[in-house]
């Protein structure tokens, strides 16, 4: 079966790089391509895209894409230098990463991302390698699966529904997506509009079995320390976990940090390493009529500055 993706922010994040038309880019989250396929069309014939992805699904996209300037690395993007390193990849013009999870991976009810299918219990973005969600469930302690869905679901019944969860694998390993979910729901006591009590306990698993924010956090460094003067990161984020890393980062690497009690004239500051372009740009409110999903997204963009790090 095939499954609809469509790309959030597409034109906005390609002309938050500024491509140049020779430049190295990197997309961290290739997905199905769509920002892909728009940064290639504005490369030049000595234009180069390396991207990145961890679903063998995606990497299988990537494949149909037949360009000379194009490589698809079969990772996550937290292994930015170590792959730029083995691609004899020195310094790059920009890196675009699109977080969290693509719509094919929600939709397709086999990879157990989602409460509205019956599927295992999977929730791996590489479904080659690593614990699934089931192992993890059936085997934590419950103050870790409490900490696991407290920190990264932000749910306030996270105790109730670790609680739950022991006491339900008890009774039987928990498998699938619909027995989760049914636990939840027993422990989650009220439930904010529209959503379904799950939702936060799924996000959270999820996040921390592909470590996503461990990752964000990995490769933001790595990244600043490739981009060349002029580079820029393009970054769009889901929710407000990514999104205060994103954040963070980017405000403390435009911040010049000031020797302490040096009287310093303006020419005298020193220069820090990343400028902020512009503010955060959210879906139209057209996109979110076609595509529901933008409705979170946020784009933050900086710019490599002349200053050594």
């Amino acid at each position: 079966m095939s499954f609809i993706h469509k790309t959030v922010l597409l034109t906005e994040a390609i002309d938050g790089l500024g491509i140049q038309p020779d430049g190295i880019y990197v997309d961290g989250t290739f997905g199905r391509g769509g920002h892909s396929r728009l940064l290639l069309s504005k490369l030049g014939e000595h234009g180069r895209l390396i991207a990145f992805d961890k679903d063998p699904h995606a990497i299988a996209e990537a494949a149909t894409i037949n360009d000379p300037r194009f490589q698809i690395v079969h990772e996550g993007f937290a292994g930015l230098a170590r792959a730029l390193d083995a691609l004899d990849v020195g310094q790059i013009d920009g890196l675009l990463l699109d977080l969290g999870v693509s719509s094919p991976q929600l939709d397709d009810g086999s990879r157990g991302f989602s409460f509205r299918f019956d599927a295992p219990l999977d929730m791996r973005m590489d479904t080659t390698r690593g614990m699934t969600a089931a192992d993890w469930i059936n085997s934590a302690e419950e103050k870790d699966i409490a900490e696991v869905i407290r920190d990264y679901g932000e749910e306030r019944f996270a105790k109730q529904v670790a609680a739950t969860i022991v006491a339900g694998r008890a009774d039987q390993p928990i498998a699938t997506t619909r027995q989760l979910a049914t636990l939840v729901a027993k422990a989650v006591r009220t439930r904010e509009p529209g959503q379904d009590p799950a939702t936060r306990t799924f996000q959270a698993i999820r996040i921390f079995i592909n470590r996503e924010l461990e990752e964000l956090a990995l490769i933001l460094p790595q990244a600043l320390a490739r981009l060349k003067p002029g580079g820029r990161l393009s970054i769009i984020a889901f929710h407000s976990l990514e999104d205060r890393i994103v954040k963070r980062f980017m405000q403390d690497s435009s911040k010049a940090h000031m020797p302490n009690r040096l009287p310093l004239r303006a020419s005298e500051m020193p220069v820090p390493p990343l400028e902020i372009v512009g503010k955060p740009i959210r879906a139209s409110a057209e996109e979110v009529r076609d595509n529901p999903r933008a409705r979170s997204a946020i784009l933050r963009v900086a710019q490599r500055t002349e200053a050594a790090l």
